[in-house]
């Protein structure tokens, strides 16, 4: 088949969309599909087929800096869906009227457009302009032939933000590239490794980890060190709030060559996400790299992926229950090493062998009904 990936970003950002993008296309390419990427625009030259269609304008959105597509040239866009003649599009959702919308228009009627929704709102701000997005994208939603969602949150969102009725699909990962992670050296096993890793804004919850540390009793903390990977505006303000008492180190941007290795260096892995999240993609690959025992944020997204193990979620922003919820960890050996084991389990669900595997009978299904409607 000759797919068509298509995303209202860029390939540039390590965001988990652009991840399972980039995951997916690979391995259909490897199963022998032709896959092109239809994208606003990159600056990346390491993918194969990837076609920049337009500029960009930078918004704050579902508490984060997003940028969306400025109007893209109709006739360049006609031009190459005409010349690749598409067997499937597949359209990353929410998506923009400017260009996924003008893409999905002019595909051929053999064409196979299929969707998958990728977000939940950080707030009911966020959800009502979802909801005005979808007066835009007007008609355009009804020429989809599947849609699916990366939860079940984002499922229900979907049909109550867009009217769509999507089927629960994950994002995928390649657990084989995470579980050749091993331990970083300079952190030894002399102490518990309490690692985060992801962007240091509020919407991450890193000043809520941070408060929760500094509450553990001397005895405890000397047990761990905190280890913090990434950067962003908040950076500076964690820094301060850290108890110089404590063992507390923050490495910087962990780029995602070393991911593997970082994640695998953790004993606690603790994303405090307080909204925002359809996903756990972090959640899910610090699991493959083998993290001795995840935690999460309950937060809806994050809830999809650890809700079989009630233990694993906490509220960040209740510090003294946070905290509490920290040392148990700690102190609890066989509730780490138990949690891990279902862990190992849940992992394989996520792989791109799977998930893939369930892409491609979706493409061949909807390509199948509409040759039966010609």
């Amino acid at each position: 088949m000759k797919i068509g990936l298509v995303l209202d970003d860029t390939l540039d950002k390590p965001d988990g969309v652009q991840q399972a993008v980039i995951t997916l296309g690979h391995w259909l390419s490897q199963q022998g599909h032709e896959v092109h990427y239809l994208v606003a625009d990159t600056e990346r030259t390491d993918i194969p087929n990837v076609h920049g269609l337009g500029r960009f304008a930078n918004l704050r959105f579902n508490g984060n800096t997003v940028r969306t597509p400025l109007p893209a040239n109709r006739k360049r866009i006609k031009e190459l869906i005409n010349k690749e003649d598409f067997d499937v599009l597949h359209i990353m959702l929410p998506y923009s009227p400017f260009l996924a919308k003008q893409i999905i228009r002019l595909a051929g009627p053999k064409t196979a457009v299929v969707g998958t929704f990728h977000i939940l709102p950080a707030s009911r701000l966020h959800g009502l302009s979802n909801q005005a997005l979808r007066v835009l994208l007007g008609r355009s939603l009804k020429r989809f032939d599947k849609i699916v969602a990366v939860s079940e949150p984002a499922v229900h969102f979907a049909r109550k933000a867009y009217g769509i009725n999507a089927t629960y699909v994950p994002n995928p990962i390649v657990t084989e590239d995470f579980r050749s992670g091993k331990r970083l050296p300079h952190y030894s096993r002399s102490k518990l490794n309490i690692l985060f890793l992801g962007r240091l804004v509020q919407r991450k919850g890193i000043l809520e980890l941070i408060k929760a540390y500094n509450l553990l009793d001397d005895e405890t903390a000397s047990k761990t060190r905190l280890i913090i990977g990434g950067k962003g505006p908040l950076r500076t303000k964690a820094k301060h709030l850290a108890h110089a008492n404590r063992d507390v180190i923050f490495t910087g941007y962990v780029s995602e060559k070393e991911k593997a290795n970082f994640l695998a260096s953790a004993d606690i892995a603790v994303f405090p996400s307080i909204s925002g999240e359809s996903f756990g993609i972090i959640l899910v690959e610090a699991m493959a790299a083998g993290a001795g025992v995840v935690l999460g944020g309950n937060n809806p997204g994050y809830k999809s992926v650890l809700g079989q193990q009630p233990y694993l979620l906490f509220n960040p922003k209740d510090t003294e229950a946070f905290a509490e919820h920290l040392k148990l960890f700690v102190e609890d050996q066989r509730l780490r090493e138990r949690m891990h084991a279902w862990q190992e389990e849940a992992i394989e669900q996520y792989d791109i062998s799977k998930v893939g595997a369930e892409f491609v009978a979706i493409y061949k299904d909807c390509l199948r009904i509409r040759e039966e409607m010609r």
